[in-house]
């Protein structure tokens, strides 16, 4: 599949397959995110794969307690808004049973680690599409970056004190055809031409 044909029938998939894809696979796909751009080429984003089972299941579960905890308020962004309710009900996982996780950091202090890291997990969806799996660019863990028990489970998991969780990619084999579904119209992204 050339670039151009990854990049035009990628689709967010949330229903997969249990199986983990081959270690071959994943090694490709975070290449890929490896070899993003960065700014002043820092190359300062850093990957956590997450393929236990047991340690997704447990981060899903500390997510949930964390967004059950949030209050809704009148601006709540949509997104944000449904991962609260659906954890208030005990009826969330944020990572869509994946069977891989792929979170991203990088500095804390460092201006554009949310813009590399965009570009790696935007390259890692691409490269997924190209090798048939399906990915789904996750933001919970970004948005409790600051939550005590996400921070220290992360840690474990070699997240360094002095780096802030950036996104998230979930990767497998897509399920109940996933990746045949049609791309849904845009309505938005609007494109201004100054000639």
């Amino acid at each position: 599949m050339d670039a151009l044909d990854a990049i035009k029938t990628r689709r967010s998939t949330r229903i997969m397959a249990p199986e983990i894809p081959a270690r071959e696979l994943l090694d490709q796909i975070i290449e890929s995110g490896r070899l993003a751009p960065s700014g002043s080429n820092s190359q300062s984003t850093h990957f956590i794969v997450i393929t236990n089972k047991a340690l997704l299941t447990e981060i899903a579960g500390i997510v949930m307690a964390e967004f059950a905890k949030m209050e809704v308020i009148e601006d709540t962004y949509i997104s944000l808004k449904n991962s609260i309710l659906m954890s208030k009900k005990g009826q969330y996982a944020f990572h869509y049973m994946a069977p891989v996780l792929i979170v991203t950091a990088n500095k804390k202090d460092y201006g554009n680690a949310i813009a590399d890291s965009a570009c790696a997990l935007e390259n890692m969806m691409i490269a997924a599409n190209a090798l048939d799996l399906g990915s789904c660019w996750i933001n919970q863990l970004h948005w409790l970056d600051e939550s005590e028990g996400v921070r220290a489970f992360m840690e474990k998991l070699g997240l360094g004190a002095d780096e802030t969780i950036t996104g998230g990619l979930i990767v497998g084999y897509p399920a109940n055809g996933e990746l045949q579904r049609e791309p849904l119209p845009r309505k938005g992204n609007p494109v201004t031409w100054v000639e």
